[in-house]
């Protein structure tokens, strides 16, 4: 395993944190001791903000809702939740960690977020991929914004980067950084080491709102499914800051990031600023969304 040096920083910059994982299929509890083996190598590293895969406790190609029903739990009270808030509480650090969410009969592609005092809340993907829709209902908590010491932090699930509203919402609802816990598999004319339409996606949203994005993938192969890997950490000016990371290999990538220059960078130059920029006359400030839904 490849674990990235975290670059110099200035003393206004706090460190983030991708952790590419390898989970496997149905094996919740390693699944859980490898994540958090890695979120203490990034701690180690200085990160406050750590940013685990899509789903990476329970593994991604559920063979029936049966099986997805009998892996997913409860959050915040299921055990993955509880073993990583409390080693977001143990280690002083924001962690964003994806998870198959059970309510009720429903069941959720999540995310838990937590804090050095405990849980945050949750997110639920809005945008379903392929077989998800089989297996999850689509989110119905909107897009929350998590107010944190260092920043306002949103949550994005890998086919929600897919639609630009999600990173315009959450920038126009305060958003600094978006954890972005991912599964990405091949896009057509997608090679293992070459350009990833991910990566373009990110890029761009990044740049056109302002955001930071940490993005967290896995590798491997499960029930003939391949994963790309490639995780990266892109910078509010749409530019890779950490990563990409390889397509195969568990991977630890550690950037610093200044939230507060960020913010003023979206000012781009003595007339123009991203967010300030949009033409309301022509179309609603918040794109016909609703506010999200108030979180205990």
């Amino acid at each position: 395993m490849q674990v990235s040096p975290p670059p110099d920083a200035t003393s206004s910059a706090i460190h983030v944190a991708s952790v590419q994982t390898a989970p496997v299929m149905g094996e919740v509890a390693a699944n859980v001791a490898r994540s958090i083996e890695l979120v203490e190598q990034a701690a180690a590293q200085g990160a406050r903000l750590v940013v685990l895969p899509e789903l990476a406790n329970t593994g991604y190609v559920f063979a029936s809702r049966q099986e997805a029903h009998a892996l997913a739990e409860t959050v915040p009270d299921g055990p993955s939740s509880q073993a990583w808030i409390a080693l977001a509480q143990r280690l002083g650090i924001y962690l964003v960690a994806g998870i198959a969410e059970r309510s009720g009969g429903r069941l959720y592609n999540a995310a838990v977020i937590a804090g050095p005092d405990g849980y945050l809340g949750t997110y639920r993907k809005l945008h379903l991929w392929g077989d998800e829709n089989l297996f999850f209902e689509p989110g119905d908590l909107g897009l929350p914004v998590f107010h944190t010491e260092f920043g306002r932090l949103g949550v994005a699930i890998c086919y929600d980067g897919w639609f630009p509203e999600v990173y315009r919402l959450l920038a126009l609802r305060g958003a600094d950084i978006v954890a972005v816990p991912t599964n990405w598999v091949p896009m057509p004319g997608q090679t293992p080491d070459g350009p990833a339409m991910a990566h373009a996606l990110a890029a761009a949203g990044a740049h056109s709102n302002g955001l930071t994005l940490v993005c967290a993938d896995r590798v491997g192969v499960e029930r003939g499914q391949p994963f790309v890997g490639r995780s990266l950490i892109v910078g509010s000016q749409g530019w890779t800051v950490a990563g990409p990371a390889s397509h195969d290999r568990e991977e630890v990538l550690v950037a610093p990031v200044d939230l507060a220059a960020s913010r003023r960078a979206r000012q781009l130059n003595d007339f123009n600023h991203v967010l300030r920029d949009r033409r309301r006359d022509l179309y609603d400030e918040l794109l016909g969304a609703a506010e999200a839904p108030r979180q205990r």
